[in-house]
Formats: structure tokens, sequence, C-alpha cells
């Protein structure tokens, strides 16, 4: 189990990112810190290796999730990366590339929270 869990929130939708950082803080009760575009959260990550789950949108300007994704696991095999899209067809490249989970959107707060538990309980 890993205690002190910091969960990272990459969503370029303010409503979007506000909903699940907000719901992830009262719920499961972690420190959440978040980021409206890919390029800004790899410049934070890059620097700061202190996330141990990022849950991260696919389509953003300039980076996108996967390429998010592909770099955080060069740099930290182990992080726990949850991609999330309204877009199926990105699952496949993102399992390649080596997600944790892929969360289909719109998704349920029960999903959600399933995944962040699962991979706090580890």
């Amino acid at each position: 189990m890993i205690k002190n869990v910091k969960i990272a929130v990459v969503e370029d939708n303010n409503l979007i990112r506000d909903f699940i950082v907000d719901t992830l803080m009262f719920s499961v009760n972690r420190e959440v810190i978040s980021f409206e575009n890919a390029l800004s959260a790899w410049g934070y990550f890059d620097k700061n290796d202190n996330s141990d789950i990022i849950i991260s949108d696919v389509e953003m300007p300039g980076m996108d999730g996967l390429e998010l994704l592909d770099r955080v696991k060069a740099k930290s095999p182990k992080k726990i990366f949850i991609v999330m899209s309204a877009n199926p067809s990105y699952e496949k490249r993102a399992k390649e590339l080596g997600a944790d989970a892929f969360l289909s959107k719109p998704f349920s707060i029960e999903d959600l929270f399933s995944l962040v538990e699962l991979h706090i309980a580890g």
C-alpha cells in the first residue's frame, strides 16, 4: 500500500479537471495537483518526481497525453499512469506505451474511485 499518495490530474477542460480534482480530494482524501495541459505537467514531472498516480486526458493542445505518458514512463516506469479519453481508439496505444489503466469518458465516479483505490492499495 502506498502511503500519502499524491495524485496529478492533467486535463485541458477546466470543468472536468476541477470536478476530478475536487472529487478525489474529498472522496479519497489524497493530495491532488492539477495541470491544464501536458506540456506544463511534463515541466513539473521532469523536475519533481513526487506524484504517485497521474490521470491524464489524451487530446490536449501542444503535447498530447500519450506523449506525456511515454515521457513519464521512460523516466519513471513504475509510476502509475491512467489515461482517459472519450475516444476508445486510444486505449490500445495507451496500453502499448505502458498505461496502467484506460478510463473511457464519460466515466462514473465509481469507475474513477475503483481505479485510484486499486492502485493505492497496490
